[in-house]
């Protein structure tokens, strides 16, 4: 009867007999596992970035969008305001103006709100503060756009000239006075549509006053928690459909209602199944890879099992059963797999780090991983050394040891 720690000497000695062919038997299995296990690990390092980089506006907001100009006005900020679980709310509306200061002209994106917004979305100032609901011709500037957009820096008391475009074609100029200057933050490359250090914030009041207008384009409201941020968001659905006349029956068709409503919770879920579904599919790519590797380990063992024939024809008549001579050929596929797991989990590690680097993603390598490639590795050369493992097994000694 063969022990294990004897199956084990043997293995290696067999693969270190043909070091070359066991190297390239490998090499597929060494593949398949390093693609597995960076996929996997560049699918948590996007989720987790797509996390911060929504964490960065604090993981508690809803955003309301009109479909259409004339939706939204005073009566459904209030609606979004007395909706139990909503701490703070604002008015939004985006407008392309042209800028001037000094002697230069620059196209900015002109964002009117209500004095909530640092609130909201997390904004923070580095230099004065940002204006209130009284203020009227007053802007808060974007760190980008007051250092980097004009020959000089824009400061706190600078005044700037805005010219909106109206409607009906005519234009409107107004200066504003700056009382304050966002905080520059790193630079992120997930878009979100709102970026505070590339636009010019002033008092929706003074935007719907120059535009000769009196609706919002949105609202950004900010729960208590976190965890109040489906059920509110599902109740201020509610009640702004009854606000504008949408019937209860309609809240799920969004071809219906003249609004639409995010909230940060959803963004991470949906971003989460795109990078699902994305490592999945390219996770499956990889596995063809194992798929070869498991082809070759199941030749290579096939091609020992024929040159250790008279070997085999031996062993069997000195009394090894059945099921020792399949454990041995087993274990030698098993340890090849095994080796082709470890160096593939080393290469994945390794690749996935420097892509994460190059990305410059947060680095996320879930431990699992780990267990899971030598599962996996080692499932393969079982898999793929049962049938040469048990063609070995039931040769007959005679014929074996009359092999040429």
């Amino acid at each position: 009867m063969i022990n294990l720690k004897e199956s084990l000497m043997l293995a290696f000695a067999s693969i270190n007999s043909a070091k070359l062919r066991s190297a390239l038997t490998a090499l597929g299995i060494i593949i398949g596992i390093a693609a597995v296990v960076a996929n996997l690990s560049l699918g948590a390092s996007f989720d987790q970035y797509f996390t911060d980089e929504l964490g960065e506006f604090g993981d508690n907001f809803i955003i309301i969008i009109a479909q259409d100009t004339g939706i939204f006005g005073n009566s459904q900020l209030e609606v979004v305001r007395r909706t139990p679980g909503v701490e703070d709310v604002s008015a939004l509306k985006q407008r392309s103006a042209e800028v001037t200061f000094g002697s230069v002209s620059r196209q900015i994106t002109i964002e009117g709100s209500t004095q909530d917004l640092p609130d909201v979305l997390g904004i923070n100032l580095e230099k004065g503060n940002y204006f209130t609901d009284n203020n009227q011709f007053v802007a808060v500037v974007g760190d980008q756009v007051a250092n980097e957009r004009f020959d000089r820096p824009i400061g706190n008391r600078n005044a700037i000239d805005i010219t909106f475009r109206r409607n009906d074609g005519t234009k409107v100029t107004q200066t504003f006075k700056v009382i304050g200057i966002t905080e520059s933050t790193e630079p992120g490359a997930l878009q979100t549509g709102f970026n505070p250090e590339n636009s010019i914030f002033i008092p929706i009041s003074a935007m719907n006053e120059l535009l000769d207008e009196t609706d919002y384009g949105s609202f950004a409201a900010r729960t208590v928690t976190p965890e109040e941020v489906r059920p509110v968001s599902d109740q201020i659905d509610r009640n702004l459909a009854r606000s504008l006349g949408v019937s209860a029956r309609d809240l799920d068709r969004d071809d219906v209602k003249p609004y639409r409503i995010v909230n940060q919770a959803d963004i991470i879920e949906q971003l989460g199944e795109l990078t699902t579904a994305l490592t999945v599919l390219i996770t499956a790519v990889a596995l063809i890879a194992l798929l070869v590797g498991s082809i070759g380990i199941m030749n290579i063992m096939l091609v020992t099992v024929t040159e250790r024939t008279k070997e085999i024809g031996l062993m069997k008549s000195l009394g090894f059963t059945y099921k020792d001579i399949l454990g041995l050929f087993l274990i030698e596929a098993m340890v090849l797999g095994l080796i082709g797991g470890i160096l593939g989990a080393a290469l994945g590690l390794v690749g996935s780090f420097v892509l994460e680097l190059y990305l410059d993603l947060p680095h996320v390598f879930p431990v699992y991983l780990i267990f899971a490639a030598f599962f996996i590795s080692v499932f393969i050369g079982l898999a793929s050394g049962t049938y040469p493992a048990n063609k070995a097994a039931k040769m007959d000694p005679v014929d074996a040891l009359r092999k040429e």
